[in-house]
């Protein structure tokens, strides 16, 4: 008797989302199959495990040999062995590329040499992330470094062309490059409580508000590099320091209505070493040591003294905002000038300090 039977061949390559996660992530193929079958993966019709460690086999073999191409991601465009359909292609790179945020954080502040890749079980052990995964993302933050950090240009444009990622990846990636090229210091013990969300958004402040890129567009202008006539110029902001009085006042008239009695009592009282902090940090950023300790300056002139004194993050949000628009207020000598530099110096700050003050 005969049978009809139907053939369908094709060159395309299948990638299985679940599978294809549980390799980025670390998983050997043996653990990955347990994980599946715990899942019930191909119990709608019965699978046999040797079935399912077959499938996953199939699936490991595929992403291996594809792995030396997402290095240079551009190479996947232009290849003919894998036959990807363009949103499985972008997806298999977008997942390539990922990185956890408790890695990220550990990565910072470290050197990016082969040394220290040799030690990431200490960070898989602490951030309970596998170390194959650990290493993928070493690896991939190592490339993308090299790839761009002598490149002209936006950093997050020239990641997404270089590696056909999203602009959220690739503005992560850009953060990390920043931080890592302008020698930022993120790795002492005080500041370990900061979580790599809260440097993204200090770097991502900084970047836009301090580098040349401010005020300047074009291939020619580097977002790793800080404006130094601006910080040069950040200086003149000394003079403040002569109106401490007229600032102290028209910021406590904006608080008094808004603070509880001891809280005002507390800012009352300690205004001129709050005062002096800012202008202190401000003075000294052209100095490359001072710039690169600006979280731990921060840190230890402002976060810890108001973590002291028992200030709330809505307290430290309301001060920033009087503080920065009472300079903005004030009728100072050659106030235009010194306006936009306080204004320009403030946007960062008070992104850094609202990110930066935990409870």
């Amino acid at each position: 008797m005969l049978a009809d039977v139907d053939v369908f061949i094709s060159n395309y390559t299948l990638v299985d989302p679940e599978i294809y996660q549980l390799w980025i992530e670390g998983f050997s193929s043996s653990e990955a199959v347990c994980y599946l079958k715990q899942k019930g993966f191909g119990s709608s019709f019965g699978a046999p495990i040797d079935l399912i460690a077959s499938e996953v086999l199939d699936h490991y073999r595929t992403y291996s040999l594809i792995e030396r191409l997402l290095h240079a991601p551009t190479k996947l465009l232009e290849q003919s062995c894998f036959q990807l359909e363009p949103q499985t292609r972008d997806f298999i790179i977008e997942k390539y590329y990922s990185i956890d945020d408790l890695v990220a954080r550990e990565i910072l502040g470290k050197k990016l040499s082969s040394r220290y890749r040799k030690d990431l079980d200490e960070v898989s052990e602490k951030t309970c992330v596998k170390l194959k995964s650990c290493r993928r993302q070493f690896d991939n933050v190592k490339r993308i470094f090299k790839a761009v950090e002598e490149l002209p240009g936006n950093i997050t444009n020239n990641i997404k062309q270089l590696f056909s990622v999203s602009d959220e990846l690739a503005k992560k990636y850009a953060s990390i490059v920043f931080l890592a090229c302008l020698r930022f210091e993120t790795s002492k013990k005080k500041l370990q409580f900061l979580a790599f969300s809260d440097l993204f958004a200090c770097s991502q402040a900084i970047m836009i508000y301090w580098t040349y890129t401010y005020q300047h567009s074009g291939p020619e202008y580097y977002d790793t590099e800080m404006d130094k006539e601006f910080l040069l110029d950040l200086r003149e902001l000394r003079c403040l320091l002569d109106k401490e009085k007229e600032i102290k006042h028209l910021v406590c008239l904006r608080l008094k209505p808004v603070l509880l009695e001891r809280a005002y009592f507390e800012l009352d009282t300690n205004f001129r070493s709050y005062w002096r902090a800012f202008i202190t940090i401000a003075c000294n950023l052209h100095r490359n040591r001072e710039l690169r300790d600006l979280f731990l300056d921060l840190c230890e002139k402002l976060i810890e003294p108001w973590r002291q004194n028992g200030w709330s993050k809505e307290q430290v949000n309301k001060f920033v905002s009087a503080i920065t628009q009472s300079v903005l207020d004030l009728e100072i000598s050659r106030d235009q000038e010194t306006r936009c530099l306080w204004d320009r110096y403030m946007q960062v700050i008070s992104i850094c300090l609202d990110h930066m003050f935990h409870i």
